[in-house]
């Protein structure tokens, strides 16, 4: 009987574990198509003429909070002007 729990047991916990995977390499495959398509939408902006450089850039910048953006400016024109490049 006890032989008989722990098998279930173990079969039990091989289904989650297969579950787990399975669903990981799914999400692996999505995030691949989504890297895809994103690869794809920089070479239509850079196709039509866009920065692509200055478009990652804005793509990062619109992430973080005005706060954030700007003590990371005023920290960048401190540093450009320590080194003479303003």
């Amino acid at each position: 009987m006890a032989d008989e729990i722990a098998e279930t047991s173990q079969t039990v916990a091989a289904g989650q574990l297969r579950a787990i995977i399975e669903r990981i390499e799914r999400l692996e495959e999505e995030k691949k198509t989504i890297s895809d398509d994103i690869k794809e939408v920089y070479g239509e902006a850079k196709g039509t003429g866009f920065d692509v450089a200055a478009i990652r850039q804005l793509i990062r910048l619109r992430k973080k909070d005005q706060a954030e953006r700007q003590e990371e400016e005023a920290i960048l024109d401190l540093y450009k002007a320590a080194l003479g490049m303003v």
